[in-house]
């Protein structure tokens, strides 16, 4: 079977809703951040906060220790603003390519920041994210 990793970035706890919601959906636990890429992962699912513009600090790190040759990454986010999101992701798409992974797809929903996106990840965001989760395997 291939193995499947799911990783977050996640400070005020949107993304890590999803990532949670993408782990159950794959019937694997949600890696931690702080260490390193498993040798055996075939398929990773990488979400991040925006932060700035930016993913978290966390996850730059984490791409930047990983070798992600040969690897297929499915990129996920959280974010007050959806053009946001999407700059984030290519961000990060960039990122893994330089470190030889190919991006398979991305999904991103709102989260609550502030005053704004009460409510967010929702049920549906959640629900949206598990399909997400399966087209990638999919697709792979």
């Amino acid at each position: 079977m291939t193995e499947i990793s799911v990783f977050v970035a996640s400070r005020g706890g949107n993304t890590q809703k999803v990532a949670d919601a993408i782990a159950e959906e794959l019937g694997v636990m949600v890696g931690d951040i702080g260490g390193l890429l498993p040798d055996d992962s075939k398929i990773i699912f990488l979400g991040s906060g925006v932060y700035g513009g930016k993913p978290g600090s966390a996850m730059t790190e984490f791409i930047g220790r990983g070798d992600f040759t040969g690897r297929k990454v499915a990129l996920f986010a959280t974010s007050g603003a959806a053009e946001g999101a999407k700059n984030m992701i290519s961000m990060v798409a960039d990122a893994v390519k330089e470190r030889g992974g190919t991006v398979i797809g991305d999904y991103h929903c709102r989260g609550k920041f502030l005053l704004t996106n009460r409510g967010h990840p929702n049920e549906e965001d959640l629900q949206k994210a598990k399909t997400f989760a399966r087209g990638m395997l999919e697709r792979s």
